[in-house]
């Protein structure tokens, strides 16, 4: 059997990218493609995500020949898998992105199985996703359990506790940007406040910099707020540190509640490096007391494409154990 032969197609949607690929039943991308979100109605995003998954599934049958319908070769997946932002109802297979506003209980399971043909699909939150991925074949391979979590322009995550994915009952269980870390704390996206995304989210790092003075007439990102931060500036390091503190007191939160001592960051405020990572560790050292979380570890993430492996390893899962056969057992790759 060829490597496109028994592959999954695994989907990975948000506000800025949607990416798929072929992964394989080890963890590995066949072939892969990525696009930019596009703006507009649901039939706009979704005809964007259409072509995508075609250029996908072409690019790895012309690796093995064939064709369907006398067309161009096409590789069917056993089964689909598809990470999404939240919130989402994953019983009915709905999709409400926040951050993609054409899409409000999009029936996405329905119309990728419309696409794909009669296969398994399953859709879950992208944090999970990541820490699926990151659990298969990235920075967790050799634990049963870890923390997920992916800082970019809100904060995600996902735990898997050992070797199955804590889902929830929604479907929308650890969403750790959305814990309470200050009662005291800036209004939040999500109705609330003081949540750990209005401390660590890079644009609100970003908008938290210039009220204090930093860069405040220009059009800046994270990405120039960690460079100044590596380069002590005090102020980019004032909010650095306030990120730090209240992604430590998330962090912190969620390991007392479930009983683990791995967590993975990735995305791309954590590609700050030590400017984030140094003070993370500082503040989980600090608040992380209990005996049980006293050897608690933060570490980077390994894989540029763990939301994509993720998403395709909750496609294995759909599978009997004959299709499934060749991944390892213990679900490390």
């Amino acid at each position: 059997m060829s490597d496109h032969a028994g592959t999954v197609l695994g989907i990975d949607i948000g506000g800025t990218k949607m990416a798929a690929a072929m992964v394989s039943a080890d963890g590995r991308i066949v072939t892969a493609d990525r696009i930019a979100t596009p703006a507009g109605g649901a039939d706009d995003v979704f005809a964007a995500l259409t072509e995508l998954i075609g250029r996908v599934q072409r690019d790895a049958g012309s690796a093995v020949g064939g064709s369907v319908g006398g067309g161009s070769a096409v590789a069917a997946p056993l089964a689909v898998g598809i990470g999404s932002a939240g919130p989402l109802d994953q019983e009915h297979g709905l999709v409400s992105p926040v951050n993609i506003a054409g899409w409000r209980n999009f029936p996405l399971v329905d119309r990728v199985r419309e696409l794909v043909g009669d296969v398994p699909v399953t859709l879950g939150v992208d944090g999970h996703c990541f820490a699926l991925g990151e659990f298969w074949t990235g920075a967790g391979r050799d634990v049963s359990s870890l923390l997920g979590i992916v800082v970019s322009t809100g904060v995600g995550a996902g735990i898997v506790i050992d070797g199955q994915p804590m889902i929830g009952q929604s479907g929308n269980a650890a969403h750790l940007g959305h814990v309470v870390v200050d009662l005291d704390g800036e209004a939040c996206a999500c109705g609330s406040y003081g949540c750990v995304e209005t401390y660590a989210s890079g644009p609100r790092m970003v908008a938290r910099a210039k009220r204090r003075g930093w860069r405040s007439t220009e059009e800046v990102d994270a990405a120039v707020l960690s460079a100044d931060a590596a380069g002590g500036d005090e102020i980019a390091l004032a909010v650095f540190d306030d990120g730090a503190q209240a992604l430590a007191a998330g962090i912190v939160a969620t390991a007392v509640t479930v009983d683990l001592t791995t967590v993975v960051i990735g995305g791309g405020v954590a590609k700050a490096g030590p400017v984030l990572f140094d003070p993370v560790q500082r503040w989980v050292k600090r608040l992380a007391q209990l005996p049980f979380v006293a050897d608690l570890t933060v570490e980077p993430a390994q894989l540029d494409n763990a939301g994509l492996i993720g998403a395709a390893r909750l496609g294995w899962d759909l599978l009997p154990p004959a299709s499934t056969a060749h991944r390892s057992g213990s679900a490390q790759g």
